[in-house]
């Protein structure tokens, strides 16, 4: 999401050092983006063993050492990052004067973080006080030759050409399609008649999902087989992707790949799949639309869509998921691969 940033950054001024400080969980991705000389991390698990070491050691590593340090997040403590790094620091901050006055006197210059705007159109407000202009929203990060024979190769061992991704998991689990619910689209999926990749990380989560996956002909399990790197050539090879709102679909969103995504609770705004070709996202919550080459499938719940995280607001469940009908989504994936 800030690879046309990185980019616009990069070539307009002729090719600078560009650092990064990133959460860990997104570290992997991190280091596939171009045009990045250094990363630095922050780790929750280091700050819960030895929080003021890890501070220190990131400040050691940033004071000022930039002419420019530009922040995406409005959280206290990216901004107070942002304004020990630089003289000049550009950063997100909450509209809530409450909470954002004393960033506005630690900044150079600030823009508010707007929810009911698209993610990559937040991350792109940098470049207007900057006064450089960018001619793509969204960027695809490309993936090496030698990632793609790998992939190639292992997909020819198990006699797969053309393919669907499907992505059950998500980085939280309020956010993942119910278990009784994916076993019905997998197996109405499987009677399609192509390949179905199931597709994840080793995580806890995923491997948990990987356990109760049915035994079918054309649904293929490959969570925990492939690095991130991998799973972006896997994205870039398939026809289209099935699955829950999370990177994984931004990636496909971004390699033009035909999308049905699940959503429950989450915000559309600002996290529905980008379309490159109508230069859009989705702005309404229906039961479900289709623009360009995307279809969302939301419940048909006046709830819907309330950005908590949960019914409970605390990472629980959310009833929603459980009102998506997996035949719905099958018949509109069926319509579309039918005319493939």
């Amino acid at each position: 999401m800030s690879a046309t940033l990185i980019n616009s950054l990069y070539d307009n001024y002729n090719s600078p050092q560009i650092d990064l400080l990133v959460n860990e969980d997104t570290l992997s991705l991190a280091k596939l983006l171009p045009n990045v000389n250094s990363i630095y991390c922050f780790s929750y698990d280091s700050k819960h063993e030895n929080r003021w070491k890890q501070e220190k050691k990131i400040f050691n590593n940033i004071f000022r050492k930039y002419d420019l340090c530009i922040n995406l997040t409005a959280s206290d403590r990216s901004v107070i990052y942002a304004a020990l790094a630089s003289k000049k620091s550009i950063s997100a901050i909450e509209k809530d004067n409450s909470k954002s006055w004393w960033k506005k006197l630690l900044l150079s210059h600030y823009y508010y973080f707007d929810n009911t705007k698209h993610i990559l159109l937040n991350n792109l407000e940098p470049l207007h006080y900057l006064k450089i202009s960018s001619n793509k929203i969204q960027h695809s990060i490309d993936v090496s030759d030698e990632c793609l024979f790998q992939v190639k190769n292992k997909l020819l061992k198990a006699n797969i050409n053309d393919f669907i991704i499907f992505h059950p998991s998500a980085q939280y689990d309020y956010k993942i399609y119910p278990q009784h619910n994916r076993k019905e689209l997998l197996t109405l999926l499987n009677t399609l008649g192509i390949p179905i990749i199931i597709t994840g990380s080793s995580s806890d989560k995923d491997l948990k999902i990987k356990e109760t996956l049915l035994p079918l002909n054309n649904v293929f399990d490959f969570i925990g087989e492939t690095s991130l790197e991998e799973y972006l050539a896997l994205s870039k090879l398939s026809l289209g992707y099935i699955g829950m709102d999370t990177l994984n679909m931004h990636i496909a969103a971004s390699y033009n790949k035909r999308i049905f995504a699940i959503f429950g609770p989450t915000n559309l705004n600002m996290w529905s799949p980008w379309s490159n070709k109508l230069q859009k996202s989705a702005t309404e919550n229906r039961p479900i639309q289709v623009y360009d080459n995307i279809t969302i499938f939301q419940a048909n719940m006046p709830c819907v869509a309330c950005g908590n995280a949960g019914c409970d607001n605390k990472h629980g469940k959310s009833e929603c998921l459980d009102h998506i009908s997996p035949q719905l989504i099958f018949d509109s994936v069926k319509a579309w691969y039918e005319n493939v």
